[in-house]
């Protein structure tokens, strides 16, 4: 695939006249897709794609085409040609883009990542041996997917990654489920049997009498998946440097000192630790990691290029969203053995869903409970709680609020697959958090 894309590049980004640079931005994926009902087979489908973005610059205009690419060199030279002299006959009628920034440096990238990942037979045969028995309805995705960059000025980013994504449910009965994943890059049977175990057994106490709880603040512990779910709502609009720089960031309170969060938090875009690429759309590399919180001070924020030259910032090669692609929370020191006792008496909160923010200016957020979230007493599970939504401000609960971090982290891959796998995902370890407020 790296020699195909070579070869695309060395067609199309050549010196045009009339045109200060041409760019080639490649997508690329061979994936497995496999679903799961009865813990049997529903679906089976393997896809291949290849995407091609060309770009022509002059000053400060640019005009771009996407299209498929097939796969084969000479018909997809040719028909990326045949774009770029139609984007060159259209680039006088588009009008300048005052934002339009690129990189002066040439800055050339590799990275090739080569994973552990279960044929579909190994992971049908995993999934018989291990949750037969159960309902276990899931979905699997899985396999190789590459970025890459070209420039006319002979600058060459390459990203191959091969990782996989296993989310799945153990379903009891009405709306009683127990939610686990399982992604890397590296599949280990053993690891996935003792997850389905771990599950089984969170199932059986599904059927324990389930206890209602009143609206209020409650001790709670988060897993890692719903630390992570929460991270994903503080990306939206909390890190970048033109929601700051309007007033619109959700971590504005902490920006200006009017809320403190824990010492015990840090937050990065660890870009050298993730699976996203490592340059973006129009050729900007990144660092390897951007501190975003450190020990509970806000830090830098992501900059976009278009960002950079409306408030006359350096970016640091985020994209145009100027989202994390590769957010990752510390772990702190409690040992997970030891969770249910720090809990003491409160929620366990195994996964949250429709998460949002009910006011952005203070960081709140709102969402339900969802599947086997449990009530504790004295460091025991004792009953499954009923599905609660909970409305509570980021700031406050990873604040003040913040007990402590788990030691371990984990890895939550974005799930989203309409397209395309996506490469963005979220490091965190479990937390716990006194006075999570439960709404309803």
């Amino acid at each position: 695939m790296q020699s195909y894309f070579s070869d695309l590049a060395a067609a199309v980004c050549t010196p045009l006249p009339g045109a200060d640079r041409v760019t080639l931005y490649f997508s690329a994926e061979a994936s497995d897709f496999i679903r799961f009902n009865h813990a049997q087979v529903r679906q089976a489908t393997h896809v291949e794609q290849r995407y091609g973005t060309v770009s022509v610059i002059a000053g400060r205009k640019r005009a771009s085409s996407n299209i498929s690419l097939g796969g084969d060199l000479a018909a997809d030279s040719a028909a990326l040609l045949a774009e770029r002299a139609a984007l060159l006959g259209q680039l006088p009628l588009v009008p300048d883009d005052a934002y339009l920034l690129l990189p002066d440096a040439v800055v050339d990238t590799q990275r090739s990542a080569t994973g552990t990942l279960p044929t579909p037979e190994q992971l049908i045969n995993a999934v018989a041996t291990h949750a037969t028995g159960t309902d276990l309805v899931g979905f699997y995705a899985g396999g190789s997917v590459v970025r890459a960059f070209a420039d006319s000025r002979g600058q060459r980013n390459w990203h191959s990654v091969e990782s996989f994504h296993f989310d799945w449910c153990l379903y009891r009965e009405k709306d009683q489920a127990v939610k686990c994943s399982y992604a890397g890059t590296d599949w280990q049977t053993p690891e996935f049997a003792r997850r389905v175990a771990e599950a089984r057994t969170r199932l059986a106490l599904l059927a324990l009498p389930p206890k209602t709880l009143a609206p209020g603040a409650y001790r709670a512990y988060f897993s890692p998946v719903a630390v992570a779910e929460l991270l994903g709502t503080l990306a939206w609009g909390g890190f970048g440097l033109k929601d700051l720089k309007t007033g619109t960031s959700t971590l504005l309170l902490a920006h200006q000192g009017q809320a403190a969060l824990s010492p015990l938090l840090t937050l990065t875009e660890a870009t050298a630790d993730g699976i996203a690429p490592r340059f973006q759309p129009d050729g900007f590399t990144k660092p390897d990691a951007v501190p975003l919180v450190r020990a509970g001070q806000v830090a830098a924020s992501l900059t976009a290029p278009r960002s950079a030259v409306e408030y006359g910032l350096p970016t640091n090669g985020s994209g145009d969203g100027e989202s994390p692609e590769s957010l990752s929370m510390a772990p702190g020191t409690l040992p997970e053995a030891e969770v249910l006792t720090t809990l003491g008496t409160g929620v366990f909160i195994s996964n949250l869903h429709y998460l949002n923010y009910s006011d952005r200016q203070a960081c709140r957020m709102t969402g339900m409970t969802r599947f086997a979230c449990f009530w504790v007493e004295d460091g025991k599970i004792v009953a499954p709680i009923a599905v609660m939504r909970f409305d509570d401000s980021f700031l406050r609960m990873f604040g003040p609020g913040l007990v402590a971090l788990t030691d371990q982290a984990e890895l939550v891959p974005a799930e989203g697959t309409y397209g395309a796998r996506q490469l963005q995902s979220v490091s965190a370890p479990g937390a716990v958090v006194e006075g999570f407020v439960l709404a309803l």
